[in-house]
């Protein structure tokens, strides 16, 4: 699986830009703010409809413009497919697939799949709870694209529930008595959405747990054994978390009746996969707190790798992109890391400075000034 084609029209600096790519290695080089961090954003975007910078789709159109194109033809088994994204802010996003019938973004995913790893990523380690589920919510959807129809299923439920606890909190706070006939309703149908987005969790969790530990003593000597760990917002200390669906299910809806007077006070949801941390360990210690820079930096690569790993092993290498990641590096984690991914059937680096690539990567160069994108 590679990208042959990338067309852009009005996607951040660009007003337009068409680009040609070829299997193996690919490196854009510019200094910051000309636009290399852009084109591979804009690949990604394909992949996975987000952006690894931004949480909103309305700094990806260009400024004084109504709509962003991003177009990518993507070879994959001997065949190609050509995918169009209309991004709209405001309104409906469009997709079509090989010059069909606009439809939704969402039938798009599967095609090109990604494997990105930023600077941004280093909230893997450092960020809150939030970054660690969303990791393993994309990578999810990214092995199998249905998995997006579950999250938006259990978050459409949560927002409906959340309401309804906001407004009964509210009533309460004013001692009035709140109606929660539908309350039992919306905890069921939590308990199932989430059920299914929790057992997919965890069971990529525990494909994850050995490669993490791979990939982490891969790249350094320092500290280790990497251990990441489910922890579910529905256990009470002590207790067994079940795999199975339907004790998934129990499991939820036990909790929700314990923790419900908590959350009618609050006016939240307090349980749920919307509330589950994955708890990183580094030998002994939380890796969030005692873990060093290049600890850090090391980890939440060995994640990013290990994704590679998994989807690899599915039949086609996803696309790896390393966006301006060897700056932040040692020499020696440079090394190592070159070595570790230069074998991917395509890799796209950014950088600011041609030198901090190591010699591992050597491939197709692209000077990047003011968004003109030149083949050295």
């Amino acid at each position: 699986m590679y990208v042959s084609h990338l067309q852009l029209a009005d996607f951040r600096t660009y007003e337009s830009a068409l680009l040609e790519l070829e299997p193996g290695v690919s490196v854009f080089v510019g200094s910051n703010g000309q636009g290399k961090t852009n084109l591979v954003e804009a690949i990604g975007y394909v992949s996975t409809l987000s952006s690894h910078r931004v949480s909103s789709d309305t700094p990806l159109v260009r400024q004084d413009t109504a709509r962003a194109i991003v177009s990518a033809r993507v070879m994959r088994d001997g065949r190609d497919m050509l995918v169009d994204l209309e991004i709209n802010p405001g309104r409906a996003n469009r997709a079509r697939v090989n010059r069909g019938a606009a439809g939704r973004p969402r039938d798009v995913l599967g095609i090109l799949r990604t494997v990105l790893f930023a600077p941004e990523d280093l909230a893997l380690v450092k960020g809150d709870p939030g970054e660690r589920r969303r990791f393993l919510d994309d990578l999810l959807v990214a092995r199998a694209p249905r998995m997006a129809g579950v999250r938006s299923d259990y978050e459409r439920v949560l927002k409906q529930r959340n309401a309804l606890l906001k407004s009964a909190s509210a009533c309460l706070r004013q001692r009035a008595t709140p109606d929660l006939s539908t309350l039992e309703v919306w905890d069921a149908h939590l308990a199932e959405a989430g059920a299914e987005l929790l057992a997919a969790r965890l069971a990529l969790v525990e494909e994850l747990r050995p490669l993490v530990a791979e990939n982490y003593a891969g790249l350094t000597d320092s500290g280790g054994p990497a251990v990441p760990t489910y922890r579910s917002s529905a256990v009470e200390e002590g207790e067994e978390i079940p795999f199975d669906r339907p004790g998934l299910v129990d499991l939820l809806r036990g909790a929700l009746e314990r923790e419900r007077d908590r959350e009618l006070q609050r006016g939240v949801g307090l349980v749920g996969p919307h509330r589950d941390e994955l708890h990183l360990r580094l030998g002994e210690l939380p890796a969030k707190g005692y873990a060093s820079q290049g600890e850090s930096w090391s980890y939440a690569l060995a994640f990013k790798l290990s994704a590679f790993d998994l989807l690899r092993a599915e039949g086609d290498d996803p696309v790896l992109i390393l966006d301006d990641v060897f700056a932040e590096l040692d020499a020696e984690r440079r090394r190592r890391l070159a070595e570790r991914v230069g074998d991917a059937e395509q890799v796209l680096v950014t950088a600011a400075v041609g030198e901090d690539i190591p010699g591992e990567l050597d491939g197709v160069r692209y000077g990047v000034r003011r968004g003109v994108v030149e083949r050295e």
